[in-house]
């Protein structure tokens, strides 16, 4: 882990393997600074991707913080592992009658051209690969 610029950084060593003109996150908000270490050590350790990270919440005296797990957003099997990490870890919330909510990918172009709030739309979501009310994959 490396503390750095308002983040707590995770890397595998394999992070040359993330394309600039390719890469994004999939994301989760967060309250609880140590479960969000223990998150992306645990997505590293377990070889989910290659490079992770989270907001380090007591510099940036923030009360919540996001974690995001990055890869190439054209690595479709890459896609399956960090979804199926989310949901076996509860990182994607539900609505009240249990259906996962249409959470984005965020390319990191998107975030360099400050696409956020109302102005982003996600170029890829969670529908396009599991079912949001089973949470069954939709193309196995």
């Amino acid at each position: 882990m490396i503390r750095q610029f308002g983040w707590f950084w995770f890397l595998s060593g394999k992070e040359e393997l993330l394309e600039k003109e390719k890469c994004g996150k999939w994301m989760y908000f967060f309250d609880d600074q140590n479960f969000a270490q223990e998150i992306c050590q645990k997505a590293i350790d377990e070889d989910v991707c290659v490079e992770c990270k989270c907001t380090d919440m007591e510099l940036t005296g923030e009360s919540t913080g996001v974690i995001c797990f990055y890869l190439n957003g054209d690595d479709i099997d890459n896609h399956k592992r960090v979804i199926n990490f989310m949901i076996q870890n509860s990182l994607i919330k539900k609505t009240k009658t249990g259906r996962y909510y249409n959470i984005s990918f965020k390319f990191d172009e998107q975030t360099r051209a400050g696409e956020y709030g109302a102005d982003f739309e996600g170029k890829i979501k969670l529908e396009q690969f599991i079912d949001l009310q089973t949470g069954a994959w939709i193309h196995e």
